[in-house]
């Protein structure tokens, strides 16, 4: 039987992500290939790139899709064209591209952190936002993004300044609002990483003082608790829901109250924390080997 041809997916990097994520990328890289496996890294919008040679063609790093949505979407049809074989499913990374999917969620009686939908073309009204989250503080962001683009923390004062700028962002893409929940910064934010379904580890990210970002590139820090049943079940639920042949999916929430709000469901290019968990390379190779004998 021939080899079966493996695609990592990423992106042509101009210096804008960590290193961190790239060590990540490397390490899995090299243990897929110490494992056999014939991966090769494959930049998902290079036009030279003939994706019909590849079995199985893994998304793991195109961070740049969101600054290129409309292609990425383009790229994604011609991939279910080609009959390609993708992980995640192409239906549910369209779907995952875009936080109204936070909407489906929140439909199917699971909790997210209030939000107020504001689609291209509308108008930010400050004082209704804060009045409709009953916030001292809120959160602006595109609905299409990734790595805190264009992402406003705002107190009133802040928001009167911001409200031109947004406004006009709004006339080019749809964005959403939501209060600043003051647990991310008390208690942090869980991510609950999940392989072919099925519960691998945790890290709870907590933000560097005076910021609101618990992104690794802006100063926040890792921590591996034993997450709480209630939280992880209901990131199960999540996954079990909603990320259905998915290969990997990583649920970011935050506890209010004992109960896990869901912040993203991450379908396309989570940073996936293997460092931190001794047998998450091996847990992401078996899961990867599950859908390649599935292929046989």
């Amino acid at each position: 039987m021939d080899t079966q041809q493996i695609a990592l997916i990423t992106y042509f990097n101009t210096g804008n992500f960590s290193g961190i994520s790239d060590e990540e990328n490397d390490a899995l890289f090299d243990y897929l290939t110490q494992k056999g496996l014939a991966v090769s890294y494959q930049i998902w919008d290079d036009p030279q790139v003939d994706w019909s040679k590849f079995d199985l063609i893994i998304l793991k790093s195109p961070w740049d899709y969101f600054d290129k949505i409309d292609a990425f979407y383009t790229w994604l049809a011609k991939l279910e064209q080609l009959n390609c074989r993708v992980l995640n499913p192409v239906a549910t990374v369209r779907w995952n591209a875009d936080k109204r999917y936070l909407k489906d969620v929140q439909d199917k009686g699971m909790k997210i952190v209030p939000t107020i939908w504001l689609e291209k073309g509308s108008k930010f009204t400050p004082a209704e936002a804060f009045t409709a989250l009953g916030a001292e503080k809120i959160i602006v962001k595109p609905s299409v993004s990734g790595g805190a683009k264009n992402t406003f923390a705002l107190n009133p004062t802040d928001a009167e300044a911001k409200t031109q700028s947004i406004n006009e962002l709004l006339q080019e893409e749809a964005f959403l609002v939501q209060p600043f929940v003051e647990e991310i910064k008390t208690k942090g934010e869980w991510s609950f990483l999940f392989f072919n379904g099925a519960y691998s580890h945790t890290v709870l990210k907590t933000v560097k003082p005076g910021d609101f970002r618990v992104q690794h590139f802006f100063g926040g820090t890792i921590h591996t608790p034993e997450p709480p049943a209630a939280l992880l079940e209901t990131a199960h639920n999540i996954v079990d829901g909603f990320a259905q042949g998915c290969l990997y999916a990583r649920v970011d929430g935050v506890e209010i109250n004992g109960e896990l709000y869901l912040m993203e469901l991450e379908l396309i290019e989570p940073f996936l924390f293997m460092a931190t968990s001794e047998g998450a390379f091996e847990r992401y190779y078996q899961a990867v080997m599950e859908h390649l004998q599935e292929m046989a």
